[in-house]
């Protein structure tokens, strides 16, 4: 598996930064946004580093897709959002801030603006929490 030191993304994988954690398996993990626009805003990642989407290949392009679909009905499960915002952003142009390729699950609900990135760190308590009740809607 390829990482970059310096990269938060390839950290949390090794275990050496931490991250409220929702599911793991062989080609993915997914755990809370630490900067979360809405409640239950989730990252999904691939585990090997990819800067992007054309640093990734096709078959972990799929294993991705395959989480990102298991966490949207976990989402829809635990936190009945109104809607659910799939984002995925390739380089600093397109909105991209860390550069580990990775997506954003976002609930949504009517009225919400369009906003992919928060400025304000969510709460530890409300993290763990939203990720453990995520993590057991997907056993």
């Amino acid at each position: 598996m390829h990482s970059q030191a310096s990269c938060i993304f390839c950290q949390i994988v090794a275990g050496q930064s931490p991250c409220f954690q929702v599911h793991e398996d062989a080609e993915t993990l997914v755990f809370m946004d630490l900067f979360p626009v809405a409640r239950g805003h989730t990252l999904v990642i691939p585990k090997p580093h990819a800067e992007n989407i054309f640093e990734t290949d096709a078959e972990m392009l799929a294993s991705v897709a395959r989480s990102v679909k298991r966490v949207a009905e976990a989402i829809r499960s635990v936190i009945a959002p109104e809607g659910l915002g799939v984002f995925q952003l390739n380089g600093a142009a397109a909105g991209q801030t860390v550069f580990h390729h990775h997506t954003h699950l976002i609930p949504r609900w009517g009225g919400d603006a369009l906003v992919l990135h928060s400025r304000v760190r969510g709460d530890d308590a409300e993290l763990a929490d939203v990720a453990a009740q995520l993590a057991r809607a997907l056993r």
